[in-house]
């Protein structure tokens, strides 16, 4: 699926079947946000932590506008050309890379998931333009030494990278490894990289207990963190204004309305 290269084989690896009877975390978003590609199981979960906490839909259109404002920036008033994208999901409207090649066509983008489902629609679905490259690969979020690897066959890991994790990191149990994962994702990028980070905080009462709900569900458990703890993502990196504010006040439009529940904190930090 790489526009300009042959096939690395970065994201051709083999895959278990679809397990349609449990719920996973992508198609589920996936149902939060109006899409087809999940199954039955997905629409129940989804559909019960709605019930609980309505507010999930917001969020979850919030974070794809995060997520647009902030490659809009990099790529057109920073000038960054290159993108890792841990935990994308399925393929919805405007993805990383259409929004990232649409301000910079020769904008380079790598995408990073291990679900077999979300990698058959990226193979289908995420076309690069011509002056760029587009690619995936099946890696674990869990395992940052590994995506580097794969993920320098695509990326020029000597130049400036943005790295995007958009409600991604609560899949990783503990806050220390969490750190952990970002921090050697950093450190291998050069000066000039950036973070671009969002996730939800555990102070939205039906939020968390939404949350609760969710991970006795069978699903893959999310764990929520305080904004202290969101926060902390940027300690060594220089955070762009703003700060880490509620995802929809992140450089809104003039005529954007806020409303005052805190959900989610997102940022944007770059290496020095």
């Amino acid at each position: 699926m790489t526009a300009d290269t042959p096939d690395s084989g970065t994201s051709r690896s083999r895959h278990p079947e679809f397990d349609t009877g449990a719920p996973h975390s992508a198609r589920v978003w996936n149902y939060w946000l109006g899409g087809k590609d999940n199954y039955p199981v997905d629409q129940e979960v989804g559909e019960e932590f709605r019930q609980s906490f309505p507010g999930i839909v917001d969020l979850a259109r919030d974070s794809r506008a995060f997520l647009a404002r902030t490659v809009t920036y990099l790529a057109r008033e920073v000038g960054i050309r290159q993108f890792l994208d841990i935990g994308t999901g399925l393929p919805t409207a405007d993805n990383t890379h259409q929004i990232a090649q649409r301000a910079a066509p020769s904008s380079r983008i790598v995408y990073v998931d291990n679900d077999p489902l979300v990698l058959a629609h990226a193979r289908a679905l995420l076309v690069s333009t011509p002056e760029g490259a587009t690619d995936y690969i099946d890696a674990d979020l869990h395992d940052p030494v590994a995506i580097l690897g794969k993920a320098r066959d695509i990326l020029d890991l000597s130049r400036p990278v943005a790295l995007t994790l958009m409600q991604v990191i609560g899949h990783v149990s503990t806050y220390e490894e969490a750190r952990s994962v970002v921090g050697t994702l950093m450190d291998a990028l050069p000066s000039g990289s950036y973070l671009v980070f969002n996730d939800s905080v555990n102070t939205h009462a039906g939020n968390a207990e939404a949350t609760r709900q969710y991970n006795a569900s069978g699903a893959a458990p999310y764990f929520l963190r305080s904004p202290a703890e969101v926060a902390g993502f940027f300690e060594e990196l220089e955070l762009l204004e703003p700060g880490v504010v509620p995802l929809s006040q992140w450089r809104p439009a003039p005529d954007t309305v806020t409303d005052g529940e805190v959900i989610a904190l997102g940022g944007v930090g770059r290496k020095a």
